[in-house]
């Protein structure tokens, strides 16, 4: 496992953009950053990962704005490094909603993975060998996706976040085609002194916090250990929208999206008196808010 440092704040001029590859085959990472060095010469390789276990800790440390992840990897695919990678907690001492996540393109052998969720700007797909003309088109998006995102603009494709939890479950489904999903459909929750089973249609959001995650119905709030990161994978990505690293809402529960006096969208709730914060990383869900 190779790794270059991140540049540190006091860099004069602003640092060119940084990438980690991963992928178990040595010749494969070699022939990726050969072609990158091509059609992005000034795109900085920071880090070489062999395995998908290698790639989480990687981009943890070193923070990098793409991502280039094999499918298919020994320990965790990168199906699941990039779930991962999507609830990696904010750097120590940076703010959490000014913290975007990276760009994540797959790299993959098998076309069947290059779904039309590819093409639809959620995140992108190299297809092995590496073809200079594909490779060049997909650099070209994620570049018009990194000066959105620098220029603070809304009106290209925006950050990945948005979408990408039901790009993962569905390539998780391909990996997997003999195993559909089996999504929560009771949470074992504490209400007071009693543990209740409460219908996961009946909930509004889950907000977490160090120990505990909130499970709020119109009715009733309760409590659960399990976090968000976990919930994520449990729960249809179709029923349920993470906003926030810290909060998931169901889709039906929103009533209104406004904007309060920072800019930062505000998601009001059917039947609930809360608001929810929307991250940078979320604000795709809500184009022309």
């Amino acid at each position: 496992m190779n790794a270059v440092p991140p540049p540190t704040a006091s860099s004069p001029t602003p640092a060119p953009p940084r990438a980690v590859l991963a992928d178990d085959e040595r010749l494969m990472r070699e022939q990726l950053r050969a072609r990158l060095a091509e059609v992005w010469p000034a795109l900085q390789i920071v880090g070489e990962a062999r395995n998908g276990l290698e790639a989480v800790e990687m981009v943890a440390a070193l923070r990098p704005e793409i991502v280039f992840l094999d499918i298919r990897m020994p320990g965790l695919t990168g199906v699941e490094a990039a779930r991962r990678i999507a609830q990696l907690p904010p750097r120590e001492g940076s703010g959490e909603d000014d913290e975007l996540l990276p760009e994540i393109v797959f790299i993959t052998a098998y076309d069947q993975y290059a779904v039309e969720a590819f093409e639809q700007g959620v995140a992108d797909y190299v297809l092995k060998p590496a073809e200079r003309e594909r490779l060049a088109l997909t650099v070209q998006r994620i570049q018009q996706r990194l000066a959105a995102r620098a220029s603070g603009s809304e009106g290209g494709e925006g950050p990945p976040g948005p979408h990408l939890q039901q790009l993962l479950h569905q390539l998780a489904a391909r990996l997997h085609p003999g195993q559909p999903p089996a999504y929560l459909q009771w949470i074992q929750a504490t209400v007071g002194p009693a543990i209740q089973m409460v219908p996961v249609d009946e909930v509004l959001f889950f907000i977490s916090d160090e120990k505990y995650t909130r499970v709020q119905t119109a009715q009733v709030e309760a409590l659960i250990r399990k976090p968000i990161k976990e919930l994520v994978d449990e729960l249809d990505p179709r029923l349920f929208w993470q906003i926030h690293r810290s909060t998931l809402v169901a889709v039906k529960a929103i009533a209104g999206v406004t904007r309060d006096f920072r800019g930062r969208q505000i998601v009001s709730v059917k039947g609930h008196p809360e608001k929810l914060e929307v991250s940078r990383s979320y604000t795709g869900l809500f184009k022309g808010m």
